[in-house]
């Protein structure tokens, strides 16, 4: 990972302020990953840090900042560091049934209703809040470059759809899944061109609803 630098002061100082003022239950970050892709799903995490642990992890920040090999390299740090974790995710046959925020909104709430306990405060990133979570929340905007707990669930979140597209990768070769994780890449729209959509492609949008039949 080069230099193994410890998170910024504003990233732990964003949380510490918070925590400060919050009743026992801890406190959850919840990021997403995929919204943006033309196929997959969209996967959520929601993550409750313990701080005396995460002041230690090495490098974690918004995970768009970081390369795989660091994503993969923070995971095992992450969970070490957390309280609890949990996912949810959205297939494409939901993002389609029911358009991409809405499975991008499901998703958040999977993963906050599966942490063990129900934290005093989620942190969610973005600027809309999410209606039912099952507790306080506050949405953050550029969340996942604010807040530690939020770029802890960022990197989950990213680290495990990625390896969700790998396995699509092996079982639908030729679009190259495990390359451009189901993004708009000239990768993905000439394989597209030369295969057609697949059963993980997302039919409501425009890009793909235009190349027409099914594989």
């Amino acid at each position: 990972m080069g230099m193994d630098l410890p998170p910024s002061r504003s990233y732990l100082q964003f949380d510490a302020a918070l925590l400060r003022r919050l009743p026992a239950g801890g406190l959850a970050g919840v990021d997403e990953a995929g919204r943006g892709a033309w196929a997959g799903p969209v996967v959520a995490a929601a993550v409750v840090l313990d701080f005396q642990m995460a002041a230690g992890l090495s490098g974690l920040k918004d995970s768009k900042q970081l390369s795989p090999r660091a994503r993969q390299a923070l995971l095992p740090d992450i969970l070490k560091a957390s309280r609890t974790v949990a996912l949810g995710w959205s297939s494409s046959e939901v993002v389609d049934a029911c358009n991409v925020w809405e499975a991008t909104r499901r998703a958040m709430r999977q993963a906050v209703r599966g942490l063990e306990h129900a934290p005093a405060l989620a942190l969610v990133d973005g600027p809309h809040a999410v209606a039912d979570l099952g507790c306080p929340q506050q949405p953050v905007v550029d969340g996942d470059a604010r807040s530690l707990s939020i770029a802890a669930a960022s990197v989950v979140a990213k680290v495990v759809r990625d390896r969700w597209m790998f396995f699509w990768d092996r079982l639908l070769p030729g679009y190259g899944f495990a390359r451009h994780k189901g993004y708009g890449t000239h990768f993905h729209r000439r394989a597209l061109g030369r295969l057609g959509c697949c059963g993980i492609h997302r039919r409501s949008f425009s890009p793909i609803a235009a190349w027409g039949a099914s594989r």
